[in-house]
């Protein structure tokens, strides 16, 4: 097995999410913004994408790793070959057009079906899929500037391939974002000086793209402390005048490339703004009003990190599993004390079996629950937008739903690429096979974008107590509706339902138990903020996972060949999940009623 061609894809089990459980032809496409996709267009587009990202982009992969991105003696970041001829090609195809609007000039597609590609870009390369960052720049430049620095900004940003990136981060702030020292001075107009270090800055430059557009927050002159006096301001590498003509250099520059675990093509940068040159920028849509417009930002990285994950334990188990069809080693457990017995392939051992089982079950786990994630989008873009009265309910379960896709998904897949590893023995250790690429690659997903725990603490306080638990009781009032619907209720899954059903009853108590112990003190929030997050996620994911055998019962009947070994698949899935998964949300909640402040109240010298 080569690096070379590593990537996987599992597009099957996509269109299966897509096309017969969420069924976008008929609930997305043609509505709204999306008349221009129907579902045959769907499936061309998603299989195009497919084999771009299998031929063009995973080639590069391992030669980005070991020919890593560097800076140049005169401070210029430098990608390696192989990896601009990728994101060329993926370039020439106009695919980053895919998610770009019909009104400027793009494809159109549907969140569903963007994050559907997304998957297999990053899943191909992922150190190429942040470079692409330039046309969800563009996007959010469209959604939030005033009409003049769209007109300056947009159409060249699209049709010449500028790059983008989010410019959060301060050395001594970390995520503590509202502790910002970067400052804007105002010039006249729209146009402020920006000064300021900041740090950890993912693809903040790089030799490809003639021009990078920055969206930095920072904190205009006489604003107050925290995030609320924070302003965002769009700082391109080169000045763009006001009738869209690139110009001069802007005033900043990247001082240092972090040399990091994994992810080496990914250019991380520290970027010093302002100094001996004034670092240029425009206030966006000259409103001050930074930290709510950024999340559009932060929202979409986390829903990116989550998709990057779920799409590196995806491939990873379909490495496993070809190595385990292929590595004959040892006897059939039963025979194993007769020594004639047959060698067997390694995927007839119970404990590999076991392995790939966990990895298979967590891997459409986290799928479906990002694709309905993705779906949500979709139909909140359909009633008006984000924002938009019509769309607030749908709005608030997206909002609730991200921190289980960046911060579950992260998590599991990290754990779960142990057992991808695992099943190749001594040979998953080294450079022959991708999986130690793989985890160096992945690991980072757990901390950037807001670490686990950081989502935790958004889930419990920004996203279920400032509405008093509404959104949280309208998902569990749709997990409520499967159950008693009919739509469960088959004798095939009645184990299985009987499983949700008490780790839906866990997981109200252990919501329950928290506010209680909440009001005592919320240290208890912090010290079992992840649990929280790992439980519902669960629930969630058993829930989908259920779903999708039931659909996959109801169609195996008149299925033959590869679609019945993979409805199969499905069921197995689900029982597996059911079986092995949902009863820990029983213990999670064992543990926080019986959550205590002890650790709080030992001495700092104790932990010596």
């Amino acid at each position: 097995m080569s690096t070379t061609h590593h990537y996987r894809s599992n597009l099957r089990d996509t269109f299966f999410n897509l096309f017969e459980f969420l069924d976008v032809g008929r609930t997305t496409l043609g509505h709204g913004p999306y008349t221009s996709f129907d579902e045959a267009t769907a499936r061309e587009t998603l299989t195009a994408v497919e084999r771009v990202c299998r031929e063009e982009l995973a080639p590069s992969w391992a030669e980005s790793d070991r020919d890593p991105t560097h800076m140049d003696a005169q401070g210029n970041i430098v990608l390696p070959d192989a990896l601009k001829r990728a994101m060329n090609a993926f370039y020439d195809g106009d695919w980053h057009r895919y998610e770009i609007p019909t009104h400027l000039g793009g494809f159109g597609a549907p969140p569903s079906l963007v994050w559907g590609s997304f998957e297999m870009v990053v899943g191909a390369n992922a150190n190429a899929g942040y470079y692409l960052f330039g046309s969800f720049i563009a996007r959010v430049i469209d959604r939030l500037a005033s009409d003049a620095q769209k007109a300056r900004y947009l159409p060249q940003m699209i049709e010449r391939r500028w790059g983008g990136a989010m410019v959060l981060t301060e050395p001594d702030a970390g995520s503590d974002v509202g502790a910002a020292r970067a400052k804007a001075t105002h010039v006249a107009g729209d146009e402020w000086h920006i000064e300021g270090t900041k740090r950890f800055i993912t693809n903040g430059d790089y030799d490809l793209a003639e021009n990078i557009v920055h969206l930095v927050l920072a904190r205009p002159e006489g604003a107050g402390g925290g995030t609320k006096g924070l302003a965002m301001f769009i700082v391109p590498k080169y000045w763009v005048e006001a009738d869209g003509t690139m110009t001069e250099r802007n005033g900043w520059a990247c001082t240092k490339l972090e040399k990091k675990m994994g992810l080496k093509s990914s250019a991380t940068c520290e970027i010093v703004y302002g100094g001996d040159k004034p670092a240029r920028g425009l206030l966006v849509g000259d409103r001050h009003d930074g930290i709510r417009q950024m999340f559009h930002v932060i929202e979409n990285a986390r829903m990116a990190v989550g998709m990057k994950s779920l799409s590196t334990l995806s491939t990873g188990y379909l490495n496993a599993l070809a190595y385990t069809r292929d590595r004959v080693q040892g006897a059939d457990l039963p025979r194993a004390l007769d020594k004639t017995s047959p060698r067997v392939p390694i995927i007839r051992h119970a404990d590999v079996r076991r392995m790939l089982m966990a990895q298979k079950a967590h891997a459409e786990g986290l799928r479906a629950l990002a694709l309905y994630v993705a779906h949500i989008q979709d139909k909140v873009e359909i009633l008006g937008g984000h924002g938009s009265a019509e769309a607030a309910q749908l709005d608030a379960l997206n909002d609730l739903l991200l921190p289980l896709v960046k911060g579950y998904s992260s998590e599991k897949a990290f754990e779960l690429l142990t057992l991808s590893l695992q099943c190749f023995g001594g040979s998953g250790y080294v450079q022959d096979f991708p999986i130690e690429q793989y985890l160096r690659d992945q690991k980072i997903d757990t901390l950037y974008e807001g670490t686990t725990h950081i989502q935790a603490l958004d889930l419990f306080f920004r996203k279920i107590a400032r509405d008093g638990g509404a959104t949280l009781q309208y998902l569990q009032e749709r997990v409520a509706e499967s159950l008693t619907s009919g739509e469960l209720n088959l004798p095939e899954l009645a184990h299985e339902r009987a499983a949700l059903v008490t780790a839906a009853e866990d997981l109200k108590s252990i919501f329950m138990s928290m506010l209680g112990k909440a009001t005592e003190s919320v240290h208890h929030v912090g010290l079992q903020g992840n649990r929280i997050l790992f439980a519902l996620a669960e629930v969630v994911v058993g829930w989908l996972l259920l779903r999708h055998a039931a659909l996959a019962l109801k169609k195996l009947p008149e299925a033959t060949g590869d679609d019945r070994a993979f409805y199969q698949g499905k069921v197995a899935s689900a029982r597996w999940f059911a079986r092995n998964v949902l009863p820990g949300v029983g213990h999670a909640r064992a543990l926080i009623e019986a959550s205590s402040l002890e650790l709080m109240e030992m001495p700092d010298e104790c932990f010596g």
